[in-house]
């Protein structure tokens, strides 16, 4: 069975190619809560103790049903932890996520 999904990230904030900011809904028991803007450091402590987030968008008019792409990883490079979608990045990169 597959893990569960505790948050969709819809949209992101970048500066000097670092995740500043991103919306997201979570997981509320058996619903996702309304958007939450979270910093990239409260991001990255999610995704420490165990929490699963992907991309994805809210489709429109149908309440909590969500598109589901790609999930959210961390990618250690030497000192630095990478927001990405793949393996290999240089930089925070969530792919398919649109700027705000």
């Amino acid at each position: 069975m597959a893990k569960k999904i505790d948050g969709v990230i819809e949209a992101a904030r970048y500066k000097n190619g670092q995740i500043m900011l991103v919306r997201a809904y979570e997981r509320r028991g058996a619903a996702f809560s309304d958007w939450v803007l979270l910093d990239r450091k409260a991001l990255l402590e999610r995704l420490k103790s165990g929490q699963q987030y992907v991309v994805g968008s809210r489709e429109e008019f149908l309440a909590g049903t969500f598109k589901f792409g790609k999930p959210v990883l961390i990618v250690k490079q030497e000192e630095h932890e990478i927001l990405s979608t793949h393996e290999n990045a240089t930089r925070d990169e969530l792919e398919e996520t649109p700027y705000f």
